[in-house]
């Protein structure tokens, strides 16, 4: 069903507007708001505002993945997000995913209290990971990234982002549905900004809708990212606005997720565009 998402024990529905996926940074580096959340306390603060404020989904991350980034050693980052999860899994009933590409940090997450893996290797870094997943029954998202993040964006090339971007994930939700997740747990997210320039983003969410022939519900992040600000040519520009544009066409062609910075400002832009 492509208007619900099976997590580990809980099943996002999707309504009239998108579920929006709220972004929780706990990382010194990310490219939007690296270091304001580092700290735990912080981070639980954000996370449960954005639950205040409508998210449907809250993502723990610890590690960034913006241009350029280098990996951080699973240590790290279990300790950056392990108390945040722990802490939120008893104040709020969102669910909550962690975004990792390393299996040991997705097993101790879920064994905090997270029911999803957000996985921008779409379960191909580790090895460790698919299993898993499996085990764990978990909801999974597997995204489409050419290269690393820190070679991503060194001239990335396609002959046809669209198709090649459309068979890869679908190439991936066979494979993960072989290795015995049910397809009813598998989002699938195109990775606007990971390996494409902005032509290759804007081809992208043009064409959103043809995503929806792979059976899974969509999962798109084009929150704040340098594309908009190119667009708008102005890579300085506050890219809220921007993102919540970014959003509308998105929404208007059904995609079911949406992972954002800023929850109450696009959330009140999608329920009026309904309205």
């Amino acid at each position: 069903m492509l208007d619900r998402w099976k997590l580990r024990t809980q099943t996002l529905v999707v309504g009239k507007i998108p579920l929006l996926m709220g972004i929780v940074n706990v990382t010194p580096d990310s490219f939007s708001d690296g270091g304001r959340f580092l700290e735990p306390a912080a981070a639980v603060d954000h996370a449960l505002r954005l639950a205040d404020e409508g998210a449907d989904l809250l993502d723990i991350g610890g590690q960034s993945t913006r241009p350029g980034s280098a990996p951080v050693e699973p240590d790290e980052e279990l300790r950056r997000v392990l108390p945040v999860i722990a802490a939120l899994a008893e104040q709020t009933t969102v669910p909550i995913s962690i975004d990792t590409d390393k299996a040991i940090v997705a097993r101790e997450a879920l064994a905090a209290g997270a029911e999803a893996i957000n996985d921008i290797t779409a379960l191909t870094g580790d090895a460790d990971m698919l299993p898993t997943a499996v085990d764990n029954g978990c909801g999974v998202c597997a995204m489409h990234m050419q290269g690393t993040p820190r070679t991503m964006q060194q001239e990335p090339v396609y002959d046809d982002v669209v198709e090649e971007v459309f068979q890869y994930l679908r190439e991936r939700r066979a494979a993960l549905t072989a290795a015995g997740i049910q397809q009813s747990r598998i989002a699938l997210d195109p990775g606007i900004g990971f390996g494409k320039t902005t032509e290759h983003n804007l081809a992208l969410l043009s064409n959103a809708r043809r995503f929806h022939a792979l059976g899974c519900p969509l999962l798109f992040g084009p929150s704040r990212k340098r594309f908009i600000g190119e667009v708008l040519g102005n890579s300085a520009a506050d890219r809220t606005a921007g993102t919540i544009g970014v959003a509308l066409s998105l929404a208007r062609q059904g995609v079911q997720i949406l992972r954002v910075h800023d929850v109450a400002a696009v959330r009140d832009a999608l329920l009026l565009f309904e309205a």
